[in-house]
């Protein structure tokens, strides 16, 4: 009995996994001086760089938090770099709401629209004609005006939720700014 070993697999063979082994599994320690954590994060050491410093998470996070993307660049350099990424993200605008390749020119989302058709308006419709179509609806369809009508009173209740979807949208997209196009 010279030769044998000790298994933990306690007489049950496939409880073991395969090819694993009680080796030492070499770990890389985190690039920040003093830390023993593992480091598995990789993160560039200059831009455009192939070369990685190796961090634990915690400190990969401190690292990203203080990265600057254009250091080093002119402004020139900077505007260019700019240009040429929005130029190449410009395709997902359209996409910007739900579904790829919905309706209008892609700056309303699928409920918008369907709020638009409840208003009888164009997809380009602005606030302004969505308040006047509004109110008109429910000038004509409020339940004081017409007390037992149970269609009036459902069309009355999409009128209102068309208009918080729209209303809604239009508050998000004056808090993003007047220039933004997503």
């Amino acid at each position: 009995m010279a030769g044998a070993r000790r298994s933990n697999d306690w007489g049950f063979p496939r409880w073991r996994g395969y090819e694993s082994s009680r080796d030492t599994v070499e770990v890389r320690l985190c690039d920040r001086h003093g830390c023993e954590e593992p480091g598995d994060c990789p993160a560039p050491k200059a831009p455009n760089s192939p070369e990685r410093w190796y961090f634990c998470a915690k400190h990969a996070g401190e690292y990203n938090r203080n990265y600057n993307y254009f250091e080093g660049l002119t402004k020139e350099q900077r505007e260019q770099r700019t240009h040429d990424e929005q130029r190449d993200a410009s395709g997902f605008g359209q996409a910007s709401h739900y579904g790829w390749g919905g309706p209008g020119d892609g700056t309303r989302s699928a409920d918008e629209m369907r709020a638009l058709e409840i208003f009888e308006l164009d997809s380009d419709a602005d606030f302004k004609a969505v308040k006047k179509a509004w109110r008109a609806l429910a000038k004509e369809n409020h339940p004081d005006v017409k007390p037992d009508d149970a269609e009036a009173a459902k069309r009355f209740q999409a009128g209102q939720a068309a208009f918080d979807v729209l209303r809604v949208a239009e508050e998000r997209r004056e808090w993003k700014g007047p220039d933004s196009k997503s």
